[in-house]
């Protein structure tokens, strides 16, 4: 009995790492942010806490862009609970000797197939021989912030769960998967959840972005993936998404893939809505997609 105690004492205590281990180094307090403590957000870390999105502002949202979809074919992947959720397949006609799978994962505030970033980006790699699907994700009201995003995450689990069984059934193991902003955050917080071995890579746009004072809950899992990373982000990206540059790349030094990267993409803003910024960035996603 005792050593049973003993145990659920140690396992505790390396999940949530402590200063006297050797290693492992205590997160330190989060700020209060006006009246809320984000503390709280970190101990319920992916996990379901009655927080649901707003389904009735994606549903909107679908119904105003689903008739504009000209480029790929609108595909509905089930979801539990009768659910589903839209995305758009766009299937490469290269002939190539690798091919793939991409899962796109768009920002807060945008969708599926805007037009600033992610319509040209599942367009630009499927023209560079990849197939593409970009997955509808969830949403809250247009006043939502980061810290009212977090609580939601591990319904963009199922999503991204979803997304990778559409491949399989597609007989494509080779997956890779790419998110910007919110959509990088919420992909991290799956492979913090599940892992990354469902994954051949993972491409990381704007990663880090939250509000003004918010500071992420957690660190993104980069130091414990096996795959290759690519960490983009903009010249002009937000001063968070810069300013954690540094400890990303030493997380993906620590991880010791000798493909991973970080690459800046000039003259260009998180948004890449500047002249030829997001074209720029496919066609660099796209070269070093190629590496792998």
């Amino acid at each position: 009995m005792l050593n049973k105690y003993l145990l659920a004492f140690i396992v505790l205590f390396s999940q949530v790492g402590i200063a006297f281990i050797p290693n492992i180094s205590l997160l330190p307090e989060l700020p209060m942010f006006g009246d809320f403590n984000p503390n709280q957000l970190r101990r319920n870390f992916n996990e379901f806490v009655g927080a649901e999105p707003d389904y009735a502002r994606e549903a909107r949202t679908v119904s105003q862009i689903e008739d504009a979809i000209l480029d790929g074919e609108v595909e509905y992947l089930s979801l539990k609970n009768k659910r589903q959720v839209f995305s758009i397949y766009m299937q490469s006609e290269l002939d190539k000797f690798k091919s793939g799978g991409v899962i796109i994962l768009h920002n807060r505030g945008q969708h599926a197939n805007w037009g600033d970033l992610i319509k040209p980006l599942r367009i630009g790699l499927a023209e560079k021989g990849w197939d593409t699907l970009s997955v509808q994700m969830p949403v809250l009201d247009k006043q939502a912030t980061y810290y009212d995003y977090v609580p939601i995450f591990p319904y963009a689990h199922e999503r991204i769960k979803a997304a990778i069984n559409f491949y399989k059934r597609l007989g494509i193991d080779n997956i890779i998967l790419i998110g910007h902003g919110c959509g990088a955050h919420m992909s991290m917080s799956y492979i913090d959840k599940f892992g990354d071995d469902k994954f051949s890579a993972y491409v990381g746009i704007g990663m880090g972005a939250t509000d003004y004072k918010q500071k992420m809950v957690r660190p993104f899992p980069l130091d414990k993936m096996h795959i290759p990373v690519l960490d983009v982000f903009a010249e002009n990206d937000f001063a968070g998404v810069i300013r954690l540059a540094k400890s990303r790349k030493a997380l993906m030094e620590a991880a010791g893939n000798t493909h991973s990267a970080q690459l800046v993409i000039k003259n260009a803003g998180h948004y890449y809505q500047e002249q030829g910024a997001v074209k720029n960035l496919t066609n660099q996603v796209g070269i070093w997609l190629d590496t792998l």
